[in-house]
């Protein structure tokens, strides 16, 4: 290995949390389906401003035995040719109205965007194939409004999935043909989904400067749920433009895609922490699990949420601990990967449990769900134990929180000293209710 490849892992290494979770993830990539790992989408921004990073991020897959398939943009360079050319170019619902001109303007900077990026793939040992024809079966969208603009009627993958088998790194250019051998033009994102639909691949990664989805305080909005959070999201005023039209794309083709495959979004120095870690780094997008909301432990499957509490926190429940416990609300994702338990003994409602299966961590499954109670209920508190490893997440996530004992009591919502303080103490008073519990795994 040499020193600059030895150098690429090593940066890439220091941002994820553990061996154990590159190994967790590796085993979920490498799957049969190791072939049709990741589709990702390259803007030409980041060709532009960051090829550095994305040319270390990209080797460190190859390092670790990934080959993803890479689509590339490249409108920030196709604007600055067609003003140095005085060609003129106007926009129509997102799309780049199309003259001869600017299709010839057009393909010859795809081309050597293609080659620049497969040139510094190859400079640092990573084998990359440039793929800027024979991909896209179109017709024309519009001709008369949008001009030399393709849709995409099939995708021929054959080739790609060849050099995939080989440890070649497709770089597929926005270029696609019709019947009649017409070169037309595409966008970048539409040609992103078209090749996944045919690929079908576990993950498409998006990306871009802002690294992803921002919400009303431009901060990222880490999971995104199909079921549980896109009808609230798409009503936003903060969520428009391009975002809101990559939110209806997603949305689209995460519903005719099998339901383990994922979109990020990320910029190119996280993609490592985005798929090796469960924190994640950027937007996780997939279409998520239903959630079932009860206020009667009879509307659920009891046996399946005591498995899955006692399986995450590897100790028993109480054995009367659904006969006794005061239920306010039981949130249960349908597949009975995630939970949260709401206790009705108090003004507050106390949030009893938050479980998360070891399959479902790193997939948004337990985010989308919490995003779902907190929304629902505007005040919340909670206790765990210091050491509970999940702290990290609470602290960030809860308004405020306190040391009592061996507890953090945390909570949401709440402002008034008083009403802090009753909680606090019911937090820390109340009885356990897992048996043989240590310190390491309490709630």
């Amino acid at each position: 290995m040499s020193s600059q490849v030895k150098d690429t892992v090593y940066k890439l290494l220091s941002v994820i949390d553990s061996e154990t979770q590159i190994r967790k993830y590796l085993k979920r990539f490498s799957s049969e389906e190791g072939l049709k790992f990741a589709v990702i989408k390259v803007g030409g921004e980041i060709l532009k401003e960051e090829m550095d990073n994305l040319v270390t991020s990209l080797s460190f897959l190859k390092q670790v035995g990934l080959t993803p398939i890479v689509v590339h943009g490249a409108g920030p360079q196709l604007n600055q040719y067609l003003k140095e050319h005085s060609i003129d170019s106007d926009f129509v619902d997102g799309h780049r109205v199309t003259s001869p001109k600017v299709l010839k303007a057009a393909r010859e900077v795809f081309i050597d965007e293609n080659h620049n990026l497969t040139s510094r793939l190859k400079e640092t040992g990573v084998d990359a194939t440039s793929f800027y024809s024979g991909v896209f079966n179109c017709e024309l969208q519009d001709e008369k409004q949008l001009g030399l603009v393709g849709s995409v009627t099939s995708v021929v993958v054959e080739q790609l999935l060849k050099a995939v088998g080989k440890g070649r790194v497709p770089v597929v250019s926005p270029l696609g043909e019709t019947e009649e051998g017409q070169i037309v033009n595409l966008n970048a994102d539409v040609a992103t989904f078209s090749l996944a639909k045919t690929v079908q691949p576990y993950k498409i990664i998006f990306l871009t400067e802002t690294g992803g989805v921002l919400d009303q305080d431009n901060q990222v909005i880490p999971n995104i749920s199909i079921v549980n959070n896109y009808s609230y999201l798409i009503k936003r005023s903060w969520v428009h433009s391009g975002m809101k039209l990559k939110l209806e794309m997603i949305k689209d083709i995460l519903e005719a895609l099998p339901a383990a495959t994922s979109v990020s979004i990320t910029k190119p120095q996280l993609l490592a922490k985005e798929l090796f870690t469960d924190k994640g780094s950027g937007t996780l997008v997939n279409m998520g699990e239903k959630a079932i909301v009860a206020d009667k432990w009879s509307l659920i499957d009891r046996d399946k949420l005591r498995a899955l509490i006692e399986s995450s926190f590897g100790r028993s429940l109480v054995p009367n601990y659904f006969s006794d416990f005061n239920l306010h609300k039981v949130y249960v994702t349908e597949c009975y990967r995630a939970a949260i338990v709401l206790s009705g003994d108090d003004e507050v409602p106390y949030l009893d449990k938050f479980v998360v299966s070891q399959k479902a961590k790193g997939e948004g499954v337990g985010r989308a769900l919490w995003d779902k109670v907190v929304r629902n209920h505007k005040k919340l508190f909670w206790r765990a134990y210091i050491t509970n490893p999940i702290n990290k997440f609470y602290a960030v996530v809860a308004d405020g929180f306190i040391k009592s004992g061996h507890w953090n009591v945390y909570w949401t919502g709440l402002t008034d000293y008083d009403e802090i303080k009753s909680c606090v103490e019911a937090a820390s008073s109340r009885g356990k209710t897992l048996v043989e519990e240590d310190a390491s795994n309490v709630n």
